[in-house]
């Protein structure tokens, strides 16, 4: 087999195409992994589409929450039924896959888009045309990005940033658990490790292995506000979260509006995309008003285990503008800070120079908050583990 064969197409051409739309959907796909896919190519033939699909699957994807969305799109990519057992060289990119178009993920629907024929979307503004998925972006571009409002960014600049926001890592402050492991300090003896060890040298011992108390990540239960004035943030955080939190042991993910709803189950899948879908089906008033107080009730009543042991760290994700009663909320915030750790208030509106939490919830969260953390662009979200780590700390 031939990859550059004219005569009966040039896969490895095609397969460098692919490359770049893995990239375009936010698969990190490199040059050299594009090479080793050719290699692959080589290595296992194209008589098989389902062989051909695992060998560059092998090679191009190194993170679960992009297998999905790499399976999707290369049947999408690839797809020509008459010469699949032939080459696979045949490519149709403006052709559509098995999936309807409304049933793809938003990431392959992305992915496509530049391909699609002319008309079938509109084009986009130039303001949007300035980000490129594909191209190699500037120091300036990426700088100015790094610390542009959510608020601010274009929707073609937003679904980057948002894509951008899934490999910022959050780290959870630690604490030593009840459970004891064998290290080489500690205040015990790991009496069954000793006798291993004596057993192994005739009776010499040439060390005393000990016990050491396991580190634990602490419990986190995040509270993200979506109503309508914390639209343009909610997305974004909750797809930050979920790729940020995703090894987390403990996690309990609830949004609040009007209510309280549940967003654990969503949390649970591993495609961010997939886990934006579940969330938008189960919160119903989006974009609506706030009570927070309401809310906290809510979790007081129906939610009350999810708090362990006084451990739990609390983010409350909102910009405080509350249309509930204070004194509610004053309560219910009382009794969350009594049982949990730490309480941390990410706010948005730190944004401005000289914010000063005036509003009447807002200046009830800031009394009963341990800390408050500004969650408005990409550099500060890079900040929050460290910020997390200090205030635990203080």
């Amino acid at each position: 087999m031939r990859l550059g064969d004219a005569r009966s197409g040039k896969l490895a051409d095609n397969i460098a195409g692919f490359g770049r739309a893995l990239r375009r959907a936010g698969v990190k796909v490199d040059s050299s992994r594009i090479a080793l896919a050719k290699e692959a190519a080589l290595a296992v033939g194209v008589s098989e589409k389902s062989d051909l699909s695992a060998a560059f699957e092998a090679v191009m994807v190194s993170r679960e929450q992009d297998r999905l969305v790499f399976r999707e799109l290369f049947d999408v990519y690839f797809q020509d039924p008459k010469v699949a057992n032939k080459l696979l060289a045949q490519l149709l990119p403006s052709a559509e896959g098995k999936a309807e178009p409304s049933k793809r993920r938003p990431r392959v629907r992305e992915a496509l888009a530049p391909q699609k024929a002319f008309g079938e979307q509109a084009k986009p503004s130039t303001e949007d045309q300035k980000v490129e998925f594909d191209a190699v972006m500037t120091a300036s571009d990426i700088q100015r990005l790094q610390h542009a409002d959510f608020n601010s960014l274009s929707a073609t600049e937003y679904r980057l940033v948002e894509r951008l926001a899934r490999d910022i890592q959050l780290p959870l402050p630690e604490f030593a658990s009840r459970r004891t492991g064998p290290a080489s300090t500690g205040a015990r003896m790991h009496w069954p490790g000793v006798m291993r060890q004596a057993g192994r040298t005739g009776g010499e011992l040439m060390h005393l292995p000990r016990l050491q108390r396991r580190k634990q990540a602490l419990p986190l239960l995040v509270l993200v506000d979506v109503s309508g004035s914390m639209e343009r943030y909610a997305r974004l955080l909750l797809a930050f979260l979920h790729a940020a939190t995703r090894r987390h042991p403990q996690r309990d993910v609830f949004a609040f509006g009007m209510g309280l709803t549940d967003l654990s189950p969503a949390f649970e899948v591993a495609d961010t995309d997939e886990m934006l879908a579940r969330a938008s089906t189960l919160i119903e008033d989006f974009a609506g008003g706030t009570q927070l107080g309401v809310s906290l009730a809510s979790l007081r009543t129906q939610h009350a285990r999810r708090l362990v042991g006084r451990r739990t760290v609390v983010l409350i994700i909102t910009d405080g503008l509350d249309t509930g009663e204070p004194e509610d909320l004053d309560r219910e915030l009382a009794w969350l800070r009594r049982r949990s750790r730490r309480i941390l208030w990410l706010n948005p509106l730190l944004r401005f120079d000289g914010y000063a939490p005036l509003a009447r919830g807002a200046s009830v969260l800031h009394r009963h908050a341990h800390g408050m953390l500004a969650v408005h662009n990409l550099s500060r979200l890079e900040e929050l583990a460290a910020s997390l780590s200090a205030l635990m700390k203080s």
